[in-house]
């Protein structure tokens, strides 16, 4: 027998060109005679096919090049190390390459008068400013807050990073928290914490504890837990600069035992206080170390709503982020405590930068119009809790949802962005459209495509943060400098 013949047929690319034309024709038949809102299996499902139109459409992504390049023309004026950032010179400047940029808005001119006067005293005050920017999940991990304290610090003094929760939601590039066992959170930011019965939650809009709270109260278990705060040098060589670590806590039904070390040196070892809606115990650093260890003791654990990394005096910029928030808690949160923060941290700005995420919700330009009324509401409640202070809004970002084979805009955003700045206006507060000033409808595409921003079209990269905090920082230093030369 012979041997067999091995038979190969040979594939000709004139094969794969006529099989993808014949697959091409029907793909675009299909989508001639595909209905237009798909074929809806129920309520939650539908099958849908891309029109001809929409096949063949141009993307109506924004160019947002030219934005880009004065951002970057800003921060690099703003990064120069000179302390006189003022100089009229370089203030000329600045005000030359920002014209592309949206300003924050007023209807009472005064409404920031509180904060910059306070920044123009600071040099002549034996007390520290604080400025509070409560957010949602755009400003976690510490973003544009950051920005703007390294640069506020760099004029008017301070170091360190504030407020910080001592078990954050999300990573900051500033701190890192590593708890032992037994912590939880409990919040009122987006709904109140069932298993809280009071509403003492504090500046940060929520507490930790080491041990959950009992109803019967149990006088025979002793429990103990610890918590390490770091500072990384990603922070800069300002936010490792502090020199005390603050603890506020309140609410415990008995002291709790308390040791805190600086490094590996015992530094303290005391009871702290039982009750209380705000109590404060301060502590002394500076050995060098940037890791600090506190353990604790007690048959029940304090409400612990914020630590402190600061200084002696100058400008503390506190980043209070609250993923899922609407910015509608304040009224839930107990008004004489709030105070009480409010007074003790010598509070001259709150920023709220909120709006995001009410807006999946929103299905007509009533509830944005009710959205703004909310706002309003819990603007008249800080006031009434803050009067010293100014309060800033940053109204929501681009934020897109995909329609057919493009992201365009949310609907409605347009409507909730308006009720806020109405409602903020109104209010004698001050507005700062970040929507407008990142390039406005459809902008958020350029940003993604930029890698400013996330591939869900919601939130922006470390990057795309820092240029929305220049822009900020800008439109703040500008108006601040204005102030500073009327009262010459």
């Amino acid at each position: 027998m012979g041997k067999p013949f091995l038979f190969l047929r040979m594939h000709k690319p004139f094969h794969t060109l006529v099989f993808g034309l014949i697959l091409f024709a029907a793909l675009l038949g299909l989508s001639f005679i595909f209905p237009k809102n798909g074929i809806a299996f129920n309520k939650q499902l539908a099958l849908k096919f891309p029109s001809t139109s929409e096949l063949f459409e141009t993307k109506n992504t924004k160019n947002i090049s030219t934005l880009l390049e004065t951002i970057d023309e800003l921060d690099s004026l703003d990064s120069l190390e000179s302390k006189d950032q003022n100089h009229p010179t370089q203030q000329q400047k600045r005000d030359s390459v920002s014209k592309l940029i949206t300003h924050i808005q007023y209807k009472n001119k005064a409404a920031l008068n509180n904060f910059f006067e306070s920044l123009y005293n600071i040099k002549n005050s034996s007390q520290s400013i604080r400025v509070l920017h409560y957010g949602d999940s755009q400003i976690e991990g510490d973003r544009i807050t950051d920005y703007l304290r390294l640069k506020f610090q760099a004029l008017f003094g301070g170091s360190g990073p504030g407020l910080i929760s001592l078990m954050p939601i999300s990573p900051s590039v500033t701190n890192k928290i590593v708890n032992g066992p037994g912590w939880d959170r409990y919040g009122v930011f987006t709904m109140k914490d069932p298993r809280i019965t009071h509403n003492n939650f504090g500046v940060m809009a929520g507490f930790t504890r080491f041990m959950e709270p009992k109803k019967i109260y149990d006088t025979s278990d002793y429990i103990a837990s610890n918590l390490m705060v770091s500072t990384t040098k990603l922070g800069g060589s300002n936010a490792m600069g502090y020199k005390k670590v603050k603890l506020f806590y309140g609410g415990s039904k008995t002291k709790t035992w308390t040791e805190f070390y600086d490094g590996p040196a015992l530094v303290a070892a005391d009871s702290i206080s039982a009750g209380g809606l705000m109590n404060v115990m301060e502590y002394q650093v500076g050995l060098g170390s940037l890791s600090h260890t506190f353990k604790f003791s007690g048959k029940d654990s304090p409400n612990f709503y914020a630590l402190s990394l600061e200084s002696d005096k100058g400008v503390y910029i506190d980043n209070i982020a609250l993923r899922g928030s609407s910015g509608t808690f304040f009224h839930q949160i107990n008004a004489q405590q709030m105070k009480d923060f409010f007074n003790y941290l010598n509070v001259k700005l709150i920023i709220l930068q909120f709006g995001g995420n009410v807006l999946p919700s929103v299905k007509d330009a009533t509830m944005a119009a009710n959205y703004g009324n909310y706002i309003k509401n819990q603007i008249t409640i800080v006031k009434k809790l803050a009067p010293n202070a100014s309060i800033l809004f940053i109204g929501p970002s681009d934020m897109s949802i995909k329609q057919g084979t493009s992201y365009v805009t949310y609907p409605f955003l347009e409507e909730i962005r308006n009720a806020i700045k109405k409602a903020v206006l109104d209010s004698d507060c001050a507005f700062f459209d970040m929507y407008d000033c990142m390039g406005g409808k459809n902008s958020m595409p350029g940003w993604v495509d930029q890698n400013l921003a996330s591939t869900d079209y919601i939130h922006f990269s470390p990057q795309g943060a820092r240029k929305i905090a220049t822009l900020l920082y800008t439109a703040l230093i500008n108006d601040y400098n204005a102030y500073k030369s009327s009262k010459k």
